[in-house]
């Protein structure tokens, strides 16, 4: 349900003038959601709707759809011609005092300068440049989009704990059947595990887009490996393997809880495997210890900065070529959200770590012969209370030790 209250409030928080949502053909979902059209299908010709900090919002909509945002509050024009749709588009922008004429040219938009974040930029270069041409200069709508898309409730964060709950337990229960068919001298192989997990789901009432990596040796050192017929092969004695997993309550607004661990098959872990894993847990734990500490301290923090304290211990032990993505994804009711991302290498990460936000922590050494990640959720409360989900490894688990 779209909260006006709740929009303009935030444009206030954000120093914002204003927040151009617009739409062509389905292309922006973020604004699609925002104005509780997803699941619609989308129409054909462009539509805007403008929200000013205060007053009333403003619908453009083209004659043959001019129904499209009637369940929205403000006021409403109707566009034939092309002419009529720059006409009436600056027509909005500037009414009241805004743009041009009094200077107040802040507006929120599904941009992103440089296309610096492409989680961001839905709107097309054209767009940005005709609205620029009425004296108001687009800024990144990214924290306002994580206050309607990214923030949870007190109900998701308990779904979260309750998912995680059984997604912590499909991991003994993959290394259970693991280790019982190495002691039967038959090693499973990896799409065993993987329908075990999936069995585990559905007996725990979770649900997931896409099945669990269960990478075994060289396969781990691939972040995002998938086995496949002409890929599985058989665990044995001795291997190294990677459980990456990620599932949600099979619920309405339910939100994920994503997952990875390590282990090796045997009774005990060799040193290149331990010494690797030391890193990753070091970094691993680098950024949580900064999330925690900063805001403590009333620190606010963007997604790039929790990125590098993990990348720093990484390359400070010579492994950073190694880490090959990003620390940590926006976790919601999809695995990869639409939150800030903790990201200083794939985008220059600038959303802010906002209260009720969750997402991953997990850095990643990826070798030829293996690869190391550890990952954990951490969600932050709306009292800047940091919560960590899932289990911080300390180890390298040696499974035929571990489970008995």
């Amino acid at each position: 349900m779209f909260d006006l209250a709740a929009v303009q409030a935030a444009l206030r928080d954000f120093d914002l003038d204003g927040w151009l949502l617009a739409d062509f053909r389905g292309s922006n979902v973020l604004a699609r959601r925002i104005v509780d059209l997803e699941g619609k299908v989308p129409t054909s010709r462009r539509w805007f709707y403008f929200v000013p900090r205060e007053g009333e919002p403003a619908k453009l909509v083209h004659r043959i759809e001019a129904g499209v945002l009637d369940h929205l509050p403000g006021s409403k024009r109707i566009y034939l011609r092309w002419q009529e749709l720059e006409a009436g588009l600056a027509a909005i922008l500037t009414a009241n005092g805004r743009g041009r004429s009094s200077g107040a040219r802040r507006l929120a938009m599904e941009y992103s300068p440089r296309n610096a974040n492409p989680y961001v930029s839905k709107l097309d270069a054209g767009t940005v440049e005709l609205v620029r041409g009425f004296g108001v200069e687009p800024v990144s709508s990214g924290d306002l989009i994580q206050l309607f898309e990214a923030v949870w409730d007190d109900e998701q964060w308990q779904m979260h704990l309750e998912a995680s709950k059984h997604t912590t337990a499909a991991f003994d229960r993959a290394y259970a059947f693991i280790a019982e068919r190495l002691r039967r001298g038959h090693g499973p192989r990896e799409s065993d595990v993987v329908h075990v997990i999936l069995d585990h789901f559905r007996e725990h009432g979770l649900t997931t887009y896409h099945p669990p990596i269960v990478a075994v040796g060289p396969h781990s050192g691939d972040p995002h490996y998938e086995t496949t017929p002409a890929t599985d092969v058989v665990l044995k004695e001795g291997d190294f393997v990677l459980i990456d997993l990620w599932a949600k309550l099979d619920r309405p607004r339910a939100v994920y809880s994503d997952y990875t661990q390590v282990a090796y098959l045997g009774y005990e872990v060799p040193e290149e495997y331990e010494r690797v894993f030391r890193v990753v847990a070091q970094a691993r734990d680098a950024a949580i210890a900064f999330v925690c500490e900063s805001f403590a301290a009333g620190r606010p923090i963007q997604g790039w900065q929790v990125d590098q304290a993990a990348r720093d211990v990484i390359e400070r032990a010579g492994f950073g070529e190694y880490f090959c993505h990003r620390t940590g994804h926006s976790i919601g009711q999809e695995t990869h959200g639409n939150g800030a991302n903790m990201d200083n290498l794939e985008t220059h990460e600038t959303r802010r770590v906002l209260p009720r936000t969750c997402f991953s922590i997990e850095p990643g050494i990826y070798l030829p012969q293996f690869g190391v990640r550890s990952e954990v959720n951490v969600f932050v409360a709306a009292d800047g209370q940091v919560h960590v989900t899932g289990t911080l490894q300390d180890r390298v688990w040696p499974l035929l030790a571990f489970v008995k």
